[in-house]
């Protein structure tokens, strides 16, 4: 063997082990990648299921949203109507208070009189005063002069 066969030997030697090299050094690459591509389809699938339930959560975010609105809208139209009921209540008050004011003690006065004579009306065809009168010994036209001349 001379000095160039084995060179080429030593050559050949260094090729077959760095050849084994690469095949050690591709076969961890390839196990890398499978357990990457694994890694990727769960985040995948993961992520796909994540969505599914954001999806679902803003369905339900926006139905509750369309009720909330449409119970505001109920809510201000009761706020207007009462509003408008403030301002009847206010014109109705302040004419209740013009009405006690002003008229309150001429009508309770005319309310009197009218009780009065419809009182005295009632005692004079049920005759009560002249029977009262005459069981209190006294005669019925000297008792009614007396107390009128009180």
């Amino acid at each position: 063997m001379n000095a160039g066969q084995l060179a080429a030997l030593i050559g050949a030697a260094f090729f077959a082990v760095a050849m084994c090299a690469a095949v050690y050094v591709l076969v961890k690459l390839a196990r890398l990648i499978s357990a990457a591509t694994a890694l990727v389809t769960n985040y995948q699938a993961g992520a796909d299921e994540v969505l599914t339930r954001a999806r679902v959560a803003v369905e339900r975010a926006d139905n509750q949203l369309a009720r909330t609105g449409a119970l505001a809208d109920g809510v201000d139209q009761v706020a207007a109507s009462m509003s408008e009921l403030s301002v009847q209540v206010s014109a109705v008050a302040g004419t209740a208070r013009l009405i006690a004011s002003g008229l309150g003690a001429p009508v309770l006065r005319l309310a009197a009189a009218g009780h009065g004579v419809r009182h005295a009306l009632a005692v004079r065809r049920s005759g009560y005063a002249g029977r009262r009168l005459q069981r209190d010994g006294a005669a019925p036209a000297k008792a009614l002069s007396d107390r009128a001349g009180r």
